[in-house]
């Protein structure tokens, strides 16, 4: 069975999107996953599909009404962890990503307007996730970027494995810097090291480099890093 991917949202047409192209849209092609978009609004029990209303207390802007939001969901519910996409959610990791990889699937909720409304969030224990400290117009970009970093860790999806222990996040650390042809560009000459065929020398040199700009630009992931035992502070 293929991993499942489920959005609602209220803008359908936007999927799939990026999604529809290059790796992820090769693997969705092939049946290595599937996409399925619920338009929210097809659930609201008015002639309107009236989706929002104005916040108890006052204050700017419209709230996604919990009974239909959880109308939308109640359609998809199964075994598979349903994600509402928020600014204010745990941030997205790698390490989440791989464990939705692994599993059936999962079921995104896009919102819209100032939100959804709490109690459908409550009553449904729902996980929040965000991709970083910045608003968005709506969740949908913030569900592509979630989709494409499971898609990418499925089997077969990626070309080569190692490509995928190497990465960015991987162990803990950002990515070491890359070199290609040709040897020397501009008067810039490649590290020696990636040109001696010393596999030995040319791993060390990866990890040093590694570690360096992960404590340079990260110390925040540099911290968790020396806490596990890895480097030297």
């Amino acid at each position: 069975m293929s991993w499942r991917a489920s959005v609602l949202t209220l803008f359908p047409e936007m999927f799939p999107g990026p999604l529809g192209v290059s790796l992820a849209g090769k693997a969705l092609e092939n049946g290595a996953w599937s996409l399925e978009t619920l338009d929210i609004r097809g659930f609201a029990s008015d002639k309107h599909q009236t989706v929002d209303a104005a916040p108890f207390g006052g204050g700017a802007g419209m709230v996604m009404r919990a009974d239909v939001v959880d109308a939308a969901i109640e359609a998809v519910v199964d075994s598979r962890p349903v994600i509402y996409l928020s600014p204010r959610g745990a941030a997205f990791t790698q390490e989440r990503a791989r464990a939705l990889a692994e599993g059936p699937g999962v079921t995104l909720l896009c919102g819209r307007y100032e939100g959804v409304d709490q109690r459908v969030l409550d009553a449904r224990g729902l996980e929040e996730i965000s991709i970083g400290d910045f608003v968005l117009s709506g969740g949908e970009p913030g569900a592509m970027v979630v989709l494409d970093a499971c898609v990418r860790l499925l089997p077969g999806v990626m070309g080569q494995a190692d490509s995928l222990t190497e990465e960015s996040f991987e162990g803990g650390l950002l990515e070491y810097p890359h070199y290609t042809r040709p040897r020397v560009w501009n008067g810039l000459e490649a590290p020696a090291v990636l040109t001696s065929g010393d596999h030995g020398r040319v791993a060390a040199w990866r990890r040093e480099q590694a570690e360096a700009v992960t404590k340079a630009r990260r110390p925040d992931l540099w911290a968790v890093y020396l806490k596990r035992g890895g480097g030297t502070a």
